[in-house]
């Protein structure tokens, strides 16, 4: 039975070579160690899979040769490959023909071969993120061509950020490979063997020096390392003894940054607090490229120490939410593909220590090949130190968008750094995201997402004031109307369960439901946003909004509701509303204190029965109400008079305590408006009435004639603000609203369609702040139309009482003839004569009072037009224009003596 060191895998390699090559341990030396680095390494080609980078070279080959023929044949027949889709690996074959086109006789460099084994020794997916790789332009495509005399031999970037160093370009012969390392197990090969090693690496690292440089014995030991080693000490300066400077060599600065590289501080290189970066200690004998390059490699441990503390201190912070804790564990993963990277580069270091013989130039770390192996690193980790400044004091969605910023830049190996982070640092924010659209239910302890949430908010007011936008947790990569239709989707779902209560499961809502399981569908999203985050959003915008609005039409006669408002809280309905004032008009002519509030129900009650609105639906019916407003001394019912209208449930968020304040400040606007023409239908039926009973006093036609052309000019007045207010105003901006609401999307449309429609009612009919001057003129003019009213009861009054003593004089007079006797007798008829005559010295009293009437009135008016000339509404500018469509006031109006067209560009330079 074969013993356990028989079977190591160092053994059996060994035993495979001899067996392979037909030769002794000693004489497979080389072609073991070979294969050792072979099985260790992940061969790959060390250029770019990039396939119009090889077609270019191919022509310029065919170029150099003087075939142009063939390099436009080649041109042609490469477009027409790549318009085929039968081969996938198109790269491969044509990197297959340049390789088997190179010159057969040229020697290919064993030393090119065997130098490359460790930079290919990293696996290509040591990252966690995709792995751009970028080969500089010099770049050679093959081996071979690494160790010919070129200015273009350099270094390509390895898989997990070490590069690869191809050999120097020196016009020598090519060295002979390195000696076998010497691995646990193996036996030591026979003295001449390892001496004729020696011997070789010790004139392939005199033909490396330059050549200033004495040649230096070619012997090396472990305890004891060459001059012609990479560790040997360089010769002092003059002056170095006597400044105490001590000699470090180049394998002692090497092991120095390998712990710099981890942030601990080495023997030579340390870091300083006061400059805050690592730097070579003063004493130390070095060269001043050494110093430099070494200074240049401490950056990375700067990078690494920078990183480290902000993860340290921001995962033991609690208050730094889901967000930055998925933040930490994103830079976290990525700190350990760094100390892959540090074990493998250590590794290397403690095999070469493990051998006790130097690997020579080419597979040994120097700080040059430490330079250009952490290149790549180097740059990922200053992307994330530069990620660690710009998220400074950030959370939530906020630092989502900080990280977002830096996927705006066109390195590709930087974006795809930073969106594998923006994918790990999202996927708690897209977690948030599809809970709220999804359950309508927000878990956000330490406030990182964008939609708050205030508990102190009562039910009914879920829709205005509980959720919110939280502006700066607004992720970048979202717009605000995204953002909007997320926050509706889950105020609609909280909405239907705790206002309106329906229990309705979401999944019958919206018909697809996806959530953020793992990073990788936060990857996959971002990669469209427009497209499959959009849809998803607005999926679920649509369906839960139909559902929402469906529920308050159906169930709770939303818009039933509203065209009650607009029937009896802005008298649309007629009939019922005039019907109302004839019962009301008993109880209003009173004084204000007097009135009981019952009874005004009562007769609304009755108002209700004998009219039309009969036939609305008893919910509509039960919340109509009469209400009292505040009483002041002096006023009489027609004051304080107002109907209301209930609202509660759901409908209370469309009709808000604001809202139903608007339809009580428009009713009663209404109210007195349509107040003074049944005072001016009253008047013109008085006129009519007493007309013919009054004709048989001639004395008294001028002041009928007086009441009737004030009277006149009352009623075009009220009219025309009738017409105004109805059909401009009223009709108008109901038409609007109802169009909009039904082509309304979602709450916020109706509830924002009907606030438009109240803000315009309300400054078109003179109740706003801007147009309280318009109104106070308003109510003056219809002051000075009650006033009429009261002059002209106490004229018919006067003439009615003077009617009706002649008439009883007359009567009188005649049944005293009837009975034989005198009809008056001369006393009679002397105080009869006295009192016609008084009654008719008050007539002139009586056209004084109407002309000091008419005057006032007049002066209103006219002072009304005018602002209305200036005002910035068109509209009210055209009712000037019909208000005095004869020019009667304008006569009497300097101010009103401009054209309409004149009126309006005052008003806009005003």
């Amino acid at each position: 039975m074969a013993t356990p060191d028989q079977k190591s895998p160092n053994v059996l390699l060994q035993n495979l070579c001899c067996r392979i090559l037909g030769k002794s341990e000693a004489d497979v030396a080389q072609q073991f160690q070979y294969a050792v680095r072979v099985i260790g390494s992940n061969f790959a080609p060390t250029v770019e899979r990039d396939e119009f980078l090889v077609a270019e070279k191919i022509k310029k080959e065919l170029t150099r040769q003087r075939r142009e023929a063939d390099a436009a044949l080649f041109s042609e027949l490469h477009r027409k490959l790549h318009s085929q889709g039968v081969l996938k690996n198109k790269w491969s074959i044509l990197y297959l023909l340049l390789s088997l086109s190179e010159d057969p006789r040229k020697q290919p460099s064993k030393v090119s071969g065997y130098a490359a084994l460790f930079a290919q020794a990293l696996p290509r997916d040591a990252h966690s993120t995709p792995y751009y790789y970028a080969r500089p332009q010099s770049l050679p495509l093959n081996y071979q061509e690494r160790g010919a005399p070129s200015a273009q031999s350099a270094g390509s970037a390895g898989s997990s950020g070490v590069s690869s160093l191809g050999t120097y370009a020196l016009n020598g012969p090519t060295p002979p490979p390195p000696p076998p390392a010497l691995l646990p197990g193996q036996p030591l090969p026979a003295p001449g063997v390892g001496d004729g090693l020696r011997q070789q690496l010790g004139s392939r690292l005199a033909w490396t020096l330059t050549a200033s440089q004495p040649s230096l014995p070619s012997t090396t030991s472990k305890a004891v390392p060459s001059s012609g080693s990479r560790g040997a000490a360089r010769p002092r300066r003059e002056g170095d003894a006597a400044a105490g400077a001590v000699e470090v060599t180049e394998a002692a600065l090497v092991r120095d940054i390998l712990y710099v590289f981890q942030g601990i501080d080495g023997k030579h290189v340390k870091m300083s607090n006061a400059d805050n970066c690592y730097t070579v200690e003063g004493k130390a004998n070095l060269s001043k490229s050494l110093r430099d390059t070494a200074v240049r490699l401490a950056e990375l441990g700067w990078l690494h120490n920078k990183i480290r503390k902000y993860t340290d201190q921001r995962s033991l912070d609690r208050s730094f939410g889901l967000v930055g804790q998925s933040f930490c564990a994103a830079l976290h993963q990525e700190l350990r593909e760094y100390y892959r990277l540090l074990s493998v580069l250590h590794s290397q270091l403690q095999l070469e220590d493990d051998q006790g013989v130097n690997l020579g130039l080419e597979s040994s770390l120097t700080l040059r090949r430490l330079l250009v192996w952490t290149y790549d690193p180097k740059m990922r980790l200053k992307t994330l130190a530069a990620l660690v400044d710009h998220c400074q004091g950030r959370k939530g969605g906020e630092l989502a968008s900080a990280v977002h910023a830096y996927t705006k830049t066109g390195d590709p190996y930087a974006r795809s750094l930073v969106q594998h982070i923006l994918s790990l640092v999202s996927h708690p924010v897209l977690s948030f995201l599809y809970r709220w659209i999804y359950d309508g239910e927000l878990e956000d302890t330490y406030h990182e997402f964008f939609v708050a949430s205030d508990p102190a908010v009562k039910a009914d007011r879920l829709w205005h004031d509980k959720y919110a936008l939280r502006k700066p947790m607004i992720p970048s990569f979202m717009t605000m109307d995204q953002c909007r239709k997320v926050l509706l989707i889950g105020k609609s779902i909280n909405f239907l369960h705790q206002v309106c209560h329906d229990q309705t499961p979401t999944t019958k809502m919206i018909a697809v439901t996806k959530s953020a399981e793992s990073p990788q569908d936060a990857a996959d999203l971002f990669t469209d946003l427009e497209n499959a985050f959009q849809g998803k959003i607005d999926a679920a915008y649509f369906e839960t909004s139909k559902y929402l609005l469906d529920v308050l039409n159906k169930k709770y006669s939303l818009l039933d509701h509203m065209q009650a408002m607009r029937r009896y809280l802005l008298l649309g309905q007629g009939d019922f509303i005039r019907h109302l004032m004839d019962l009301l008009k008993p109880e209003l002519v009173r004084p204000a204190t007097t009135l009981y509030q019952h009874n005004l129900t009562g007769i609304l009650e009755t108002a209700v029965r004998a009219t039309n609105a009969q036939f609305d639906s008893p919910e509509i019916l039960k919340r109509l109400d009469v209400r009292l407003l505040e009483v002041s001394p002096g006023d009489t019912g027609w004051d304080v008079f107002s109907l209301d209208y209930h609202v509660d449930g759901p409908i209370a968020t469309v009709f808000t305590r604001e809202c139903m304040s608007h339809y009580l400040r428009a009713f009663n606007f209404l109210w007195r408006a349509k107040r003074v023409e049944y005072i001016l239908t009253d008047i013109r039926k008085g006129h009519m009435c007493n007309a013919r009973l009054l004709r048989s006093m001639p004395e008294f036609s001028g002041v009928l004639h007086h009441c009737h052309i004030l009277a006149s000019e009352m009623v075009h007045f009220i009219h025309q603000m009738q017409y105004y207010v109805t059909f401009e105003v009223l009709e108008c901006s109901w038409d609007e609203l109802w169009n909009r609401v039904q082509r309304a999307q979602d709450l916020d449309h109706i509830i924002a369609a009907h606030e438009a429609f109240l803000g315009t009612v309300i400054s078109r009919c003179l109740l706003d702040s801007d147009s309280r001057a318009l109104l106070n003129q308003l109510r003056a003019v219809f002051d000075q139309i009650i006033e009429l009213q009261n002059t002209q009861d106490a004229i018919y009054r006067a003439a009615l009482e003077e009617l009706q003593r002649r008439l009883q004089f007359e009567e009188k007079k005649k049944q005293r003839e009837a009975e034989g006797q005198w009809g008056v007798s001369a006393a009679e008829e002397e105080q009869e004569k006295r009192r016609v005559q008084e009654f008719q010295e008050s007539i002139p009293k009586m056209c004084s009072q109407l002309r000091i009437l008419t005057h006032f009135y007049q002066g209103v008016v006219q002072q009304f037009l005018v602002s209305l000339t200036t005002s910035s509404d068109e509209s009210l500018r055209f009712l000037s224009f019909r208000l005095d469509f004869n020019e009667h006031y304008r006569a009497r109006e300097p101010r009103l003596r401009v054209s309409l067209g004149t009126r309006g560009r005052r008003s806009s330079h005003t």
